[in-house]
């Protein structure tokens, strides 16, 4: 399963209202350490798929949504169970450390 292109538009159906947890990730095209993290997204996205959704917002194109998070930032991600970030974290991280801190927040 694909990462998510959410908007702010599609932000409370896509994540709030979602059944079962879901990662959002806050990134930008310019953005270096954004870019580094994606492969590792997209491969977690399907090595947990039918566990956890992984959703991604484009800051420039979406900014009423990190601004309502409060998001400085990027990339920053957080876990968002049952409407409600349960986890924050910020800046690029191997792999392995992103799925342990999903597995810790599930």
């Amino acid at each position: 399963m694909a990462t998510k292109a959410v908007s702010d538009e599609s932000f409370e159906s896509d994540v709030l209202n979602a059944l079962g947890p879901v990662l959002v990730d806050f990134w930008a095209e310019w953005c270096g350490p954004c870019k580094q993290i994606a492969p590792a997204l997209e491969e977690i996205s399907d090595e947990m798929a039918g566990e956890l959704t992984i959703a991604k917002v484009n800051i420039d194109d979406h900014p009423m949504t990190p601004g309502k998070y409060g998001v400085r930032g990027i990339p920053t991600m957080m876990i968002f169970k049952d409407g409600q970030v349960v986890s924050t974290k910020i800046g690029a991280m191997a792999k392995g450390k992103i799925s342990e801190w999903v597995k810790e927040s599930l």
